[in-house]
């Protein structure tokens, strides 16, 4: 049955194209990102698969989180790791359980990532923050970001107070869920803000998956004449999430449902706080100088029992970074010119308190580990004509590390960068592009130290990809676009955490990525329906794992989604998801059997009526059983699995003033 929803998916895409011959004029309009390059450009100006999440699709999507709105895009796997929202973990290119470490996040340009194996902390922007989301596939992003961007580049863009508006949102529904937020803006003549503010609870799908979380957010906008601006960002989150763990399949055959939880005092408290200060000032035209500034600092406690003892963990990581950058627009021999060039520093420090009792004797572990990263970077699209462009750009990068207890105290790596691009636009909004990236990741703080020893691992080296893309957007008609996207991905020195000697190592071999991506959308009026599929093909080449596939990466992967306008104020949203067999994750060794496929679909239905606005949202409408995340553990080693929630429910209501 999971075979034949993702089928039909197929199908409709098929279908579809029996509308490609139809006499319908070209989409004029192209949207506009700043992810690819820096700076403002036309997604057909960029060589690279891109795609954008508008603040209208988020408002008739069935998502509650940002990664909700993830599921059903091209080639991105989303696992929700407890079942409760609260801990995902976001694959664009098939990296498996290091997808984390390889998948950057920025909210407006400002990187969330941790330098450490926390990783991406998806709500601290809740919906009602967002004006849109932008893609960017492939290591492209490593040369004008650096670190963590090998698999792609997710930047959250938050709305602005470009208008006075404001707005109150209270939901409820399934697993005791309660919600509201609030959102005023307004602008005048040299400013302008925005503020929100949300809160959200739920006792969760599982047994000891409840959350609270509540978060605050500015941003404000000052403007000195027509030439300069100082924007400034902030943001408050605070939350804190029981952790239910995993169920081994002999925990089931013991009698364990699937909402059942063996850890059922394990928990975590979460508080973040960041601000960021961007002055901006036009130079030579329409030139700019940027000067980004920011600081976050993030505290996390966790406890945890288990048979031999217990563990609490209170950690604490502030980092700074400043980001200086130049647009330069100055054509060249009479040619369109656009030159970003910039450096990039982040100082990361983070500060560990461990306690633990181990069979009645207890330990305490306290260690400062810092990272600090410097990169410059240079990038340049040199348009040829008015329908061929040719871009590069090269970045030097260095990350420098202290920790403390530690013998050796320090370590030092450096990276050198490059991206090459070609792009012809052939339409008003269609273009063929192909691009080669060499991208790369340093290893995380805690991949490099070890607390069982209080030492550095010496030989852990920084991973490196070479990334080929080719690849069209197709507008067919005014209603009907589509995509399609082949990319290779080979990694050498991928890091990866190897249970058979309990450590982070690099693989012994070159890893090999193959894709391609397909989709496509189309409008029928009252109707648009959109659907993409991914096919992905991975291997390691040699080595001790010789010829095995990359755990937890599916060979294949679509999405589907239909809105329909009912007429009446009323609208019905209609997603679906399919997710092939995959190993477990740290099955290295493909020794296990796949983790089964799953195919899950929801509705929304949305009514608006001038100011007010209500829907219902229905998840998992047909009660499939399903756990997007599954790993070996225990002892012996077996497969344990995190089990996704059965059908569930959500209703809210909203008014505008």
């Amino acid at each position: 049955m999971k075979i034949l929803y993702a089928l039909t998916a197929i199908a409709l895409l098929s279908v579809t194209a029996t509308a490609f011959c139809a006499d319908e004029t070209e989409i004029t309009l192209d949207q506009v990102v700043v992810t690819a390059t820096r700076q403002e450009e036309t997604i057909s100006s960029v060589p690279a698969q891109i795609s954008v999440i508008s603040a209208e699709d988020i408002r008739k999507s069935t998502a509650i989180t940002v990664p909700d709105l993830l599921r059903t895009q091209l080639g991105i796997q989303v696992k929700d790791v407890t079942g409760n929202r609260r801990s995902f973990q976001i694959d664009m290119s098939g990296f498996g359980e290091t997808a984390q470490s390889n998948t950057l996040v920025l909210v407006d340009g400002r990187r969330i990532n941790q330098a450490d194996l926390s990783g991406t902390d998806w709500t601290l922007i809740p919906l009602n923050r967002i004006e849109r989301i932008e893609i960017i596939r492939g290591g492209r992003g490593s040369t004008l970001y650096g670190d963590n961007a090998a698999g792609g580049v997710i930047n959250i863009i938050t709305k602005k107070g470009d208008q006075t508006a404001a707005d109150v949102e209270v939901r409820a529904g399934s697993y005791q869920t309660f919600g509201t937020s609030v959102s005023a803006g307004g602008s005048q003549k040299n400013s302008s803000y925005l503020v929100s503010g949300s809160y959200l609870s739920s006792d969760g799908y599982r047994d000891n998956s409840d959350s609270i979380a509540k978060d605050l957010g500015a941003n404000l906008a000052y403007y000195l004449g027509d030439n300069a601006s100082v924007t400034l960002d902030a943001g408050y989150h605070k939350d804190s999430t029981g952790l239910p763990g995993s169920l081994k399949q002999s925990d089931f055959a013991a009698g364990a449902s699937r909402s059942d939880t063996l850890n059922p005092y394990d928990f975590t408290d979460t508080e973040d706080t960041y601000i960021s200060l961007g002055p901006e000032i036009s130079v030579l035209g329409d030139s700019l100088l940027r000067f980004d500034t920011s600081y976050r600092n993030r505290s996390v406690f966790s406890s945890s029992q288990f048979a031999a003892g217990s563990f609490e963990g209170d950690t604490r990581i502030h980092t700074v970074g400043f980001s200086p950058r130049a647009i330069i627009r100055k054509p060249i021999l009479g040619l369109t010119n656009n030159l970003v060039a910039g450096f990039d520093f982040f100082d990361s420090t983070e500060d560990i308190i461990n306690s633990s009792v181990f069979f009645g004797f207890p330990s305490t572990g306290d260690f400062t580990l810092e990272k600090k990263n410097y990169g410059g970077y240079a990038h340049d699209e040199l348009r040829l004509n008015d329908r061929l462009s040719i871009s590069g750009g090269i970045r030097r990068d260095r990350a420098e590390y202290e920790f403390s207890p530690s013998s050796p105290e320090s370590a030092v790596m450096d990276e050198d960068l490059y991206t090459t691009g070609i792009n012809y636009r052939y339409g008003n909004n269609s273009h063929v592009f192909t691009n080669f990236s060499r991208s790369f990741r340093y290893p995380l703080i805690d991949e490099l130290f070890s607390f069982f020893t209080n030492t550095i691992n010496t030989d852990l080296q920084p991973q490196t990809s070479n990334d080929f893309q080719v690849g069209l957007r197709h507008h067919f008609t005014q209603t009907l676009n589509g995509t399609m996207n082949f990319f290779r991905i080979d990694t050498t020195d991928e890091i990866f955490y190897n249970p058979s000697t309990f450590q982070n190592e690099n693989l012994d071999a070159k890893s090999r990525r193959d894709g391609i991506g397909l989709s496509l959308s189309k409008n029928f009026g009252r109707v648009t329906v959109t659907g993409n599929y991914t096919y992905m093909q991975t291997e390691i080449l040699d080595g001790q794992f010789s010829d095995k596939e990359i755990p937890g990466v599916p060979s294949h992967k679509a999405g589907l989604d239909t809105q329909i306008d009912l007429g009446w104020g009323f609208s019905l949203g209609i997603n679906g998801t399919y997710v092939g067999p995959r190993y477990f994750e740290s099955d290295f060794a493909n020794d296990f059997d796949k983790q089964d496929d799953y195919a899950v679909f929801n509705a929304r239905l949305n009514y608006v009526c001038k100011k007010l606005s209500a829907f219902l949202t229905v998840n998992n409408i047909f009660n499939e059983e399903y756990s997007e995340y599954g790993v070996l553990g225990g002892y012996p080693v077996e497969q344990a699995y995190y089990p996704s929630p059965k059908t569930n429910f959500l209703v809210g209501v909203s008014i505008a003033y």
